[in-house]
């Protein structure tokens, strides 16, 4: 089974300058401001790696607790932060890191079978796997687009 979500992002003016927007299939996020001052500088807004954190913290947390379940447990509580680092690669950036945090309420659980289920769910949720990826581009260029 293959399923589709969409997002959108939009970025007026250029870099520094720049104002982008980003939206969701969901309407969970709609035009949701981002750009250098929402990245780097703490200004009212999102930016790429706070929502790969937020995606990866729910990715794994929803395997966690569907891998939980199909050992037999039936009801817990599961709550995990993760952390991103962006840093300086080059010329450009690179995210280097999620860090997940996670705290867990599983009655009758043995520590050790909770941390290989917490494992296997680390390493085989769809966003674990995709932040270690080949990245392809498909893109289309308007040349005649007018500026202002």
């Amino acid at each position: 089974m293959a399923t589709t979500n969409w997002g959108t992002a939009r970025y007026e003016g250029l870099g520094k300058d720049g104002k982008g927007h980003v939206s969701t299939q969901s309407g969970a996020l709609e035009n949701q401001p981002y750009g250098f001052n929402t990245r780097f500088e703490d200004a009212p807004g999102t930016n790429p790696e706070e929502l790969i954190a937020g995606a990866h913290a729910s990715c794994f947390t929803m395997a966690l607790s569907f891998a939980l379940n199909d050992a037999g447990y039936e009801d817990g509580v599961l709550d995990t932060k993760s952390v991103v680092t962006l840093e300086k690669d080059g010329d450009g950036f690179k995210v280097s890191k999620s860090e997940l945090t996670l705290t867990a309420q599983i009655a009758n659980i043995e520590e050790e079978e909770f941390a290989k289920i917490a494992k296997g769910a680390k390493e085989n949720c769809p966003l674990s796997k995709l932040l270690d990826c080949e990245i392809t581009l498909e893109h289309t260029l308007n040349s005649e687009f007018a500026v202002g």
